[in-house]
């Protein structure tokens, strides 16, 4: 068993073994998409004994895997909407992953639903609370989190000074859990890869291989080289999210999914903006809003609205910004304007679609369909089941190897395999003032790398022994160590500065230049590992730099389409 690293090498040998140069001729699955449902999809396969092969076009998590609102959740307003099966396998996942898969990943968060009627809300929302901690209860793992409690105006303004409790009745404090979404999709790929999974990004897929009807592979072009591959699969899984039409259109339009994507905006603002021990829920004219804790900030959102231009970089508009200010300020003594957000991010949410529903009520459940022979297809969902999903995609390819013959495929396993990370992060979050005391480190930069690498920290404290200067801060992004960004490259698939500062840290929102500061330093260490010479450390600097004030531009345009315009400006450093 490998250690799971996703290193420059690794890449060069996952791609050997896929297109047969190396290892078998034929994989049993090949999945494509490198989201939070593909790397799932292939953590499932391959600990069912299948040989399993990923490609992802561009970087793991870089679409909606890493732009959501940060939330394990059951999801209350579902709960509304009557639709219980959901709710209820949401809430079971959520216990799974914050008590048994991913604990040093995801964590409880408090959330205060404020209550403004005097008489009949409170029963009526503490009702729904009192079956959303029930579902919990009742699942086949621990609830993981504090029962939902009642709590009087006076108490909302003990928890939350900030928060206008003029008008309010009180409130009803309950709690969901959060995760950095990017991180828990690295950590995925990188233990789907420990088990014998191979994983390789930045490489596109452009044709299905067919035999007759069935499909028994892909074409495809790897990006960072500009060669034409070809991987053959018994299986192919497309777990593509919001590009599913576009999957089907490679096997002449056949298939049963129709996509429609929703983009969700959230804003980051520094944490003393907002005084309160807990988060916030709130109802819009369309929506929920969420006001998220998230380390030394809050994560405000989100908008929902249908979204028909570029998939790869949704831009977020002034008019989404202003419509976010808008309704927190309804909701806090002193306004946020446009000088308190720190960073702006957008999400496409790929939703089910075929009726003319907005977006917001449009189904997250999700649909597996086997078009064609050979090719399975999944779709909708919400971030919290991707487990589920994964199973349900690979249970739909076990049945179709059936039919092939000479294949038996086991039951899924993925509840009892804790991601990367897991194992060891109790007894180490026990002895984090002995870590702090032999590092040499404050023990808050223990509790922060515990929180990202869990049990694996011992990897960054080992670099930090051979190469002391890695313990330095990032200048520009203090929050982290130098050595998270070797690490990253080393061992997390990271290929660009944009995977770095997006993905592996979330610089580009948690510092007022969206990292432009720290663009430079990051690049220099990503270049000791990578081979970059100064040419390269440049383009990839300045492609950066152009990046963010692409992003700038279009979050001061009213609308979607010039906001999109601005966006595309600035393709990716590597052109899909």
């Amino acid at each position: 068993m490998s250690d799971g690293a996703l290193s420059p090498q690794a890449r060069d040998d996952a791609l050997a073994a896929m297109t047969g140069l190396a290892g078998e001729a034929e994989l049993d699955v090949l999945v494509v998409g490198g989201g939070v449902v593909g790397t799932g999809v292939a953590l499932d396969a391959v600990t069912r004994g299948l040989s399993t092969g990923l490609l992802e076009q561009r970087d793991l998590a870089s679409g909606t895997s890493s732009r959501s609102s940060k939330l394990i959740h059951g999801g209350l307003r579902y709960l509304e909407m009557l639709d219980f099966g959901l709710v209820r396998e949401a809430l079971q996942e959520r216990g799974l992953l914050l008590t048994r898969l991913a604990p040093h990943l995801v964590r409880p968060v408090p959330f205060l639903y404020p209550l403004t009627r005097r008489f009949w809300e409170r029963p009526y929302v503490g009702a729904g609370l009192a079956l959303y901690d029930g579902m919990a209860m009742a699942s086949r793992y621990d609830m993981g989190v504090p029962r939902h409690r009642h709590l009087s105006r006076r108490s909302v303004a003990r928890i939350a000074p900030d928060f206008k409790s003029d008008k309010l009745a009180g409130a009803i404090q309950y709690y969901d859990c959060q995760v950095d979404d990017a991180r828990l999709v690295i950590a995925t790929a990188r233990t789907a890869a420990r088990h014998g999974a191979h994983v390789a990004t930045r490489v596109k897929v452009t044709g299905f291989l067919r035999e007759g009807e069935r499909v028994v592979g892909v074409t495809a072009r790897d990006l960072e080289r500009g060669v034409d591959l070809q991987v053959r699969a018994r299986v192919v899984i497309n777990a593509a999210g919001v590009w599913t039409d576009e999957i089907q259109a490679m096997v002449g339009g056949r298939g049963a999914l129709h996509v429609q994507a929703s983009k969700g905006v959230h804003l980051v603002v520094p944490r003393d903006r907002i005084r309160s021990e807990a988060g916030f829920i709130v109802r819009t004219a369309t929506s929920v809003l969420f006001v998220i804790p998230w380390g030394r900030h809050w994560i405000i959102g989100t908008t929902d609205t249908p979204w028909d231009l570029d998939k790869a970089h949704p831009a977020a508009s002034r008019a989404d910004i202003d419509y976010v200010l808008a309704q927190v300020n309804q909701i806090l003594r002193e306004p946020l304007d446009h000088e308190d957000v720190e960073g702006v991010y957008a999400g496409l949410r790929p939703l089910l679609s075929g009726e003319s529903e907005p977006t917001s009520r449009i189904s997250r459940e999700h649909t597996v369909v086997t078009p064609v022979s050979g090719l399975v297809m999944i779709a909708g969902g919400k971030y919290t089941t991707y487990r589920v999903m994964a199973q349900d995609a690979v249970d739909a390819a076990a049945h179709s190897l059936r039919t092939l013959g000479g294949v038996a495929v086991r039951d899924s396993i993925t509840d009892r395999v804790p991601l990367l990370g897991a194992d060891g992060f109790e007894t180490r979050s026990n002895q984090r003032v002995l870590l702090a005391r032999r590092s040499g480190l404050h023990v808050a930069r223990i509790d922060h790398l515990l929180g990202r690498y869990g049990g694996q920290i011992d990897d960054i404290l080992d670099l930090i022994a051979r190469r002391r200067v890695l313990a330095l801060p990032v200048p520009g992004a203090e929050d982290y160590l130098a050595a998270e960004i070797v690490y990253g490259v080393t061992h997390e698939g990271a290929r660009h500065l944009d995977d770095m500062l997006v993905r592996r840290t979330r610089i580009s929102i948690e510092t007022f230049d969206r990292g432009v500061g720290a663009a430079p330093e990051v690049a220099r260490l990503m270049a000791a590992e990578l081979g970059w010479d100064d040419a390269r450390v440049a383009d990839e600097v300045d492609h950066y730099r152009r990046r963010v004030e692409a992003e700038r531009q279009s979050q001061l345009k009213l609308t979607d389409q010039e906001a999109d315009e601005a966006r595309v400006a600035v393709p990716d450093i590597v052109e899909a």
